[in-house]
């Protein structure tokens, strides 16, 4: 599945601004929420389980929150680029700026390892998180997540 089926344009906020990890959290599943048709409430809450397991700040400035949803009909992405970065709790310490939200159907097994996979491999690239931190607008960033590097599995 390439990354450009993981999230639609409309699913990009190109600058979000909050001042932690929870608003974070927040305002993404608020999002996610309103273009998947789900409870606000209930993606948020999954993140925060999620979160509770260990950071999903996996470093350098990323972080993939990710979860499970009983009701979601296919595997749904969320691409967010904080105005300024906040403290996830990330594994090497670092503040985080690139925030990739995956959801997926309770019973997508492989196809949510696989779309966790090939986000993680996309955003540790140091050339793509370059271009995403520097791109401002909606367009621009799909075009960088839409890269064929992207893409490669």
């Amino acid at each position: 599945m390439p990354t450009t089926e993981l999230v639609a344009p409309n699913a990009i906020i190109p600058a979000l601004k909050v001042n932690g990890k929870k608003q974070a959290l927040q305002e993404i599943a608020a999002k996610a929420a309103e273009l998947t048709g789900q409870s606000d409430k209930t993606i948020l809450e999954i993140l925060l389980q999620r979160e509770k397991l260990g950071s999903t700040g996996v470093g350098n400035g990323v972080a993939i929150p990710h979860g499970k949803l009983a009701k979601l009909g296919n595997v749904f992405g969320l691409f967010a680029r904080l105005e300024r970065p906040v403290d996830f709790e990330a594994l090497d310490g670092q503040p985080v700026d690139l925030v990739f939200l995956l959801l997926a159907p309770e019973g997508a097994g492989a196809d949510h390892l696989k779309a966790l996979a090939r986000v993680a491999r996309l955003l540790r690239d140091p050339e793509v998180a370059r271009k995403l931190r520097e791109s401002r607008d909606t367009s621009a960033l799909h075009a960088v997540l839409s890269l064929p590097s992207a893409n490669a599995a």
